[in-house]
This record gives C-alpha cells, sequence and structure tokens, in this order.
C-alpha cells in the first residue's frame, strides 16, 4: 500500500473522531433544559387549614343562687359526767369511745355506807310513826276528859302540840330515808342522754368526791344524731337576704326552715342536707357577722362536734340563667373573657360578669347570649379576630341536664 491510500483511509477515522464530542453535547443540554422548565412548573404547598376547636351553646335552666360559709359542728346536748356522791369507785362499765343510751350503767361507786345510812334512817321513820301514834292516843283520850272536866284544857292543847310535833319529826324521818336512798342510787351513774361517750377518767379503786366537796370529773357524753353546725354570716349577706325577703323572693330563717347543704372536708360536693334553727339577735361588733346555726341529720354518726365543714344557704329566688363549662372562661387581667365564633368562624372575645357554680357549669350573669357558640375545649389556640375551624360538642358539656 502507497502512502496516499494509507492517507486516503485515515482521512474518514480522524473525522470521525472530531465530530463524536459535538453530538455527545446535544443529549446533554436537551436533558438540562427539561429540567431547568420543570422546576418552574413544581406546586406550591396548599395553604394551612384554621385551627380547630369545640363550641356550644350556652345551656338554660332554672337555678337557685347559694351563699357558702365555714361552719364548725357542735353537739347538741353535751354532758359532763360528775360523782353525785363521794366514795370509792368499784367498777367502770362503759367502754371508752363506745355509743351509749340513755340510762345505761357507767360506774359503781361503793354503796355500802350509804345503805347504812339508809337503814339507820328506817329506824328512825319507824321511831316517829310509833310516837305519832302514842300522840294521837293521848290526844283522844285528853278530849274526852276535858268534856267532864277531867283534865283542863291547857293539857288538851299539850297533847294537840305534841301530836304535831310527832307529825314533823315523822316528816323529818321520811326526808332522812329518801335522801338516803337517793345516795344509794348515785352510787350507781348512769347515762342522762344517749351519745357518745369519752374515755373513763377515774379508774376502780379511786376515791371521788360528791357534789357537796367540788365533784370529781369522770367522762363526758355528746349527742350526735342530729347535730348542729354554727357559721358566722357576713353584713353585706345578711342585708341582701333581707333586702329578698322585704321583697318577698326568699323566705327568712327566722320565720322559715329554710334548706342548708354541707360539705365535709374533701368533698366537691355536698354528701349532708339540713335546715335553718337559730338566727341570733345581734350581729357581732367585732366582726360585723351574724351567728347563725342550722341542725342535720346524722343518721351514720360520721360527724362529731369540733369538726369542720362548708355550709351553703339558699341565696335567692329560682331564675333562668345560662351556664357555661368553667374551664371556657378565661382571664384578662381584672376580667373575665369567653371566647365566641361568629358566623364567619372568626373569634370574638366577650366580657362576662360570673355568677356561682351549679352542678359544676358556671352561671353567666351578664355577657353572652343562648345562641352565642362558646368556645369550650381549644382555648390556647383561639386568637381574636383569627378564623378557626369550629366543631360541635357531640356530650353535653359537664353538669348539664338532659
Amino acid at each position: 500500500m502507497t502512502a496516499t491510500e494509507k492517507s486516503e483511509r485515515l482521512a474518514p477515522a480522524t473525522g470521525l473522531k472530531r465530530h463524536l464530542p459535538h453530538r455527545g453535547l446535544a443529549p446533554l443540554g436537551l436533558v438540562f433544559a427539561l429540567a431547568l422548565t420543570g422546576c418552574g412548573d413544581k406546586p406550591q404547598p396548599q395553604a394551612a387549614q384554621p385551627p380547630a376547636v369545640t363550641i356550644a351553646q350556652p345551656v338554660k335552666r332554672t337555678v337557685t343562687d347559694w351563699d357558702e360559709f365555714t361552719g364548725r359542728f357542735e353537739a347538741i346536748e353535751e354532758v359532763q359526767i360528775r360523782a353525785r356522791v363521794g366514795g370509792f369507785v368499784t367498777s367502770v362499765e362503759f367502754k371508752d369511745g363506745a355509743i351509749v343510751r340513755a340510762g345505761d350503767l357507767l360506774y359503781v361507786i361503793d354503796p355500802r355506807p350509804f345503805e347504812a345510812v339508809a337503814l339507820q334512817a328506817d329506824g328512825q321513820l319507824a321511831d316517829a310513826r310509833a310516837k305519832v301514834e302514842l300522840a294521837k292516843r293521848e290526844l283522844d283520850r285528853g278530849l274526852n276528859l276535858v268534856q267532864t272536866s277531867a283534865v283542863s284544857e291547857q293539857v288538851v292543847d299539850q297533847r294537840r302540840q305534841a301530836l304535831q310535833a310527832a307529825h314533823a319529826a315523822e316528816m323529818q324521818a321520811e326526808g332522812a330515808l329518801k335522801a338516803a336512798k337517793l345516795n344509794i342510787e348515785f352510787t350507781h351513774v348512769i347515762a342522762p342522754i344517749a351519745g357518745r361517750v369519752s374515755r373513763h377518767l377515774v379508774t376502780p379503786g379511786n376515791l371521788v368526791q360528791g357534789a357537796e366537796g367540788g365533784a370529781t370529773l369522770l367522762t363526758s357524753i355528746v349527742s350526735l344524731d342530729p347535730i348542729y353546725i354554727y357559721f358566722d354570716v357576713d353584713e353585706a349577706t345578711y342585708l341582701k337576704n333581707n333586702r329578698l325577703w322585704f321583697e318577698g323572693r326568699r323566705p327568712s330563717s327566722r320565720d322559715t326552715a329554710n334548706p342548708v347543704e354541707v360539705l365535709l372536708s374533701g368533698e366537691t360536693k355536698p354528701s349532708h342536707e339540713g335546715k335553718m334553727d337559730f338566727l341570733d339577735n345581734r350581729l357581732d361588733v367585732s366582726t360585723a357577722t351574724l351567728r347563725s346555726r342550722a341542725i342535720i341529720p346524722n343518721k351514720d354518726l360520721s360527724i362529731l362536734p369540733g369538726q369542720f365543714g362548708r355550709v351553703r344557704l339558699i341565696g335567692s329566688a329560682p331564675y333562668e340563667a345560662l351556664l357555661i363549662p368553667d374551664t371556657a372562661v378565661a382571664t384578662d387581667q381584672s376580667r373575665k373573657i369567653v371566647f365566641v365564633v361568629k358566623d364567619d368562624n372568626t373569634v370574638e372575645a366577650k366580657s362576662v360578669t360570673l355568677g356561682p357554680l351549679d352542678e359544676g357549669l358556671r352561671v353567666i350573669r351578664e355577657g353572652i347570649k343562648a345562641e352565642d357558640r362558646v368556645i369550650v375545649d381549644g382555648l390556647q389556640r383561639a386568637r381574636v379576630g383569627a378564623k378557626v375551624t369550629p366543631q360541635v360538642a357531640h356530650a353535653a358539656p359537664a353538669g348539664a341536664k338532659p
């Protein structure tokens, strides 16, 4: 092969190598352009939905306001058991802290000295009665003899006086015998009332003093059923209730046994019911309060004198009110507000005037209407003027009546 032929065969090969790089760049450029076009058409993320909140309309029902006070329970009857005669205690007949009935035996004091005194008084009474009988016979004889002038009128008067003296001696002897028998009876110390007895303060073998020398305290008894609760009503509440009474919207506790409810320590709902029993005749000048008292049945004997309790006393006539869950009420500095959802699903804050709690719901005196949609759950997601997604509460709010 000649040099010219070699040159002709190599020429196409060399030209091919020159054009290959240009052919490879074209597809790469096309892919890059398509990628740029795809980036420009990427869909934007959707806007976030308004936060969801739970709404409910206020509950409308008839309620009655109750005033609440702190009170202390006291026994209706309380007796200190003291020895009425002196002597040695022979036995204690009760268990400390037990329930006793009226007439139950508590203590026995040695009765033998008093039995001896009673026996002596019985003999003196028999002697006095014999003297009365003798004086009667002598007077009768004197009355017969004076008719025949066998004795003078003076003798008859003396015998009449002797009979009167004998009668007086007989009465004295009868009194001494009764006193001796009473002392024997007093050696058996019995419970004068029913209730719970305290511990025994004197053990058998000890000498106790009777009423004459400063009676020894043996124990005490308090009644439990029913029981009193005393509480103090402030002057403002007293004036309010008095005004309601004048207007005929609430009966006075002086004339009517108004109902009360009692909550014991740790309770959230009243566990006992009772009625008003007493209002004092003046306000305490140092505290400007009126001492009041209610009587509470205590069938299970669970309440003890000295215990504290919260007393709820009827404070108004029944009236129609709007109520919402207490958790729906927010605090904005010094005012109370609730959040309501308007027709365009924006949030509005309304200032409200609160009333008392009634069966778990808060009475709203002013600020909302019955048709308002109140946010009862999700307050932390609500912003005034912002939109929300309201969801109606499926169940009735706590405390709502069907």
